[in-house]
């Protein structure tokens, strides 16, 4: 052993009781000295010198060696130069450097230890101590110059720093140590360190300080954490509630965070969301995120601890997001307590990490790429034991199994060529809590046969030829723009189905995120080859096909971002032609995600598939069933679609994980009704 590090870390203390195990940025002090000497290049082992069974522990587990310091030499009087020799007298065995390192400078730079110890080694210097350059004019009491002449006063940049000794560490060779009997001895030399690092806590002032700075100072890493509790508002909104006219609320919320929750729970990370309001807004958000929501919560605290039993999850593995006083209670049960930036000041001073995005604007989304980041990678056997089907992303919605059902409202060509109209049945499916709405893209000059373009049709704009009359009902670049940009304002991602090659350019143009293949068009070899080479995620329906047709499609389209959907291409659809067990064919035959496109009246069919393993559902939407026009018939309503997204997230929620557990509402009748008999 060349160099040791020596902590000297004794239970008493004057100015802050037991100050070696104060947390600053949720880490005991005594931890954060060990660790810092552990990362040192140049440092071999590390001592804690202690007559503390607790730091004892703790300096075990961070993964130091212990030396049980005797009561003589731990008073308030005991010298750090007395600690130092009785660790190498206890060792026995005299390293060529010795460091001793002070548990009461929270930030110290590996690096720096590092750089002090290659002076020692070097021969630069025979003792090495930190300090922190400084141009300070020093004054007596009496108001003499300590270190200037006050009639004479040099410019800072015409003086040479000085240094402020700073009480974070001291490098030193073993044997003039030993021969002097103090740390400072033959040739002596500074390590400069910087102003952040030279804090030394002396009293709960400069505690509650470097509490403050932790978060800023310490330099980010990965959260290793088993499970993910956030406050909603403020963490994943900017705190702010807009209201409509009609007294509507909403929040404004990041949609990378959905990207972020989903990750998290494909990685197998728990996640919940807990608040003190009670709002459909936040219900609303949860559902989307397809995660837990805990609502109106006048004590979180007792709520967390509660939740965190009934999942058994070790506290110390969990971090908790806030950002106002009402979460300090939570945030103290955890073991990564985190902050965003512009939370309150008291609680950024309890974080253990503060975020650099605020709420709203992808708070969760950066501590879920943290959290991500310390999974471990899944062994090579492990990952070829997988399921092979998805998920595939939709711009930043994933979509496939253990995601969130990917809800499409279709409103096809229920516009009636009416933008308006359009712009009206997107507003239902956001209401309804929909991820997208889709549409009908045609040339009807080449989808219309040339038998049927003469035909006289009635129309409600009159009489006209069929040509006509789906030339009068086909959006082009000026209503497709308009739809874009109100799916943007709603937060909707918004495609089609292309009917011909030149409707493919189209889209391309317009810069859909996917595209969708009508059951109609599995056998245009054509459009699928147009299709395939976007590049883009691509939804395929199966109705009215064999499964060698299908075959035939995924030959042309690939499964490398394919989403399947399963359908009977009736209108309306009997139940007895459902035929949900497809789903299940379909996913094992290819290997894909598959999902439901549905043309039931009512839902008990769709939610049918949703438990049945469908990724993703499909439902024709209106205004009102007894509209002009063939698909309308066949649609839900906005009442009947909100219910639809409703119950599928409640659905996502009673699936469970398959665990066999006693849940907290069965421990009043088991404790009722259990009889126990031998």
């Amino acid at each position: 052993m060349r160099v040791l590090a020596v902590v000297p870390a004794r239970g008493g203390s004057a100015g802050v009781p037991l100050k070696n195990l104060a947390l600053v940025g949720g880490v005991p002090l005594v931890t954060r000295a060990v660790r810092a000497c552990r990362r040192a290049e140049l440092i071999d082992e590390v001592v804690v010198s202690t007559d503390h069974d607790g730091i004892a522990e703790t300096a075990r587990e961070a993964g130091a060696l212990v030396v049980e310091r005797p009561a003589e030499l731990s008073g308030a009087t005991a010298s750090s130069e007395s600690a130092l020799l009785h660790a190498l007298d206890t060792l026995g065995e005299d390293p060529e450097v010795v460091v001793l390192v002070q548990c009461t400078s929270a930030f110290i730079d590996p690096a720096d230890l590092s750089a002090a110890v290659r002076k020692v080694l070097g021969g630069e210097a025979d003792s090495v101590v930190s300090g922190l350059p400084t141009h300070e004019f020093l004054w007596t009491a009496g108001g003499a110059g300590v270190n200037h002449d006050p009639a004479v006063r040099p410019r800072r940049q015409d003086r040479e720093p000085e240094f402020r000794e700073n009480g974070a560490f001291y490098v030193m060779r073993t044997a003039g140590l030993r021969e002097h009997g103090h740390r400072f001895f033959g040739s002596v030399a500074v390590q400069p360190v910087p102003a952040q690092h030279a804090i030394e806590i002396d009293n709960p002032e400069d505690l509650e300080l470097v509490r403050a700075l932790a978060p800023f100072v310490d330099a980010p890493e990965p959260i290793d954490v088993d499970a993910v509790i956030t406050d909603f508002d403020g963490v994943h909104t900017d705190d702010r509630a807009y209201i409509d006219s009609e007294g509507r609320e909403m929040v404004l919320v990041s949609r990378s965070d959905g990207m972020g929750v989903s990750l998290l729970r494909r990685s197998g990370v728990k996640v919940l969301v807990m608040s003190t309001e009670q709002n459909p807004v936040v219900a609303a958000r949860a559902r989307k995120l397809g995660v837990p929501v805990l609502q109106g919560l006048a004590d979180k605290r007792t709520v967390l601890r509660d939740w965190l039993s009934i999942e058994g999850l070790d506290p110390a593995r969990v971090a908790y997001v806030g950002n106002d006083v009402n979460d300090l209670g939570p945030m103290s049960e955890v073991g990564w307590p985190v902050a965003t930036p512009d939370a309150h000041p008291r609680v950024r001073a309890a974080a253990r990490v503060v975020l650099t995005r605020p709420g709203g604007d992808g708070a969760v989304r950066e501590l879920c790429d943290r959290v991500v980041a310390a999974r471990p990678e899944p062994p090579a056997a492990a990952a070829r034991t997988r399921p092979q089907f998805g998920p595939v992303a939709i711009g930043d919605v994933r979509v496939g199994d253990g995601e969130p059902v990917y809800v499409i409202g279709e409103i096809g060509i229920n516009h009636n060529g009416d933008v308006e109209l359009a712009r009206r049945l997107i507003d239902v499916a956001a209401e309804a809590g929909c991820q997208a709405v889709k549409f009908q893209k045609r040339t009807p000059a080449i989808c219309v046969p040339e038998e049927q373009k003469g035909q006289i049709r009635q129309t409600p704009w009159g009489e006209m030829t069929y040509l006509e009359y789906k030339e009068r009902t086909e959006f082009g670049r000026a209503e497709y723009s308009q739809i874009a940009e109100h799916c943007r304002e709603r937060g909707l991602h918004w495609f089609a189905s292309p009917w011909d090659v030149p409707s493919v350019a189209f889209l391309e143009d317009m810069g859909v995120l996917v595209h969708k293949v009508a059951s109609a068009s599995v056998s245009d070899h054509e459009l699928l080859r147009a299709l395939a080479a976007t590049g883009k995620p691509l939804i395929l329906s199966t109705g009215m096909s064999t499964l060698s047709e299908i075959d035939a499609a995924v030959e042309i389209l690939g499964t490398e971002r394919l989403i399947m959907m399963h359908a009977t291409s009736t209108y309306p659809l009997p139940p007895e032609e459902a035929n949900l067990r497809t789903i299940t064919t379909l996913k094992e035959r290819y290997g894909v995600p598959v999902g439901y496109s549905g043309h039931e009246r009512g839902l008990q069919i769709s939610l049918a598939a949703v438990t049945l393993g469908a990724v993703c559902v499909e439902r024709h939407i209106t205004l009102d069933r007894t509209m002009w026009g063939s698909d309308h018939a066949a649609s839900l309503e906005p009442s009947g679609l909100e219910h639809l997204v409703r119950d599928i997230r409640i659905i996502e929620q009673a699936m469970g994980d398959g665990v066999k557990r006693v849940f907290p509402g069965e421990e009043a009748p088991k404790a009722r009704l259990r009889r126990v008999t031998v």
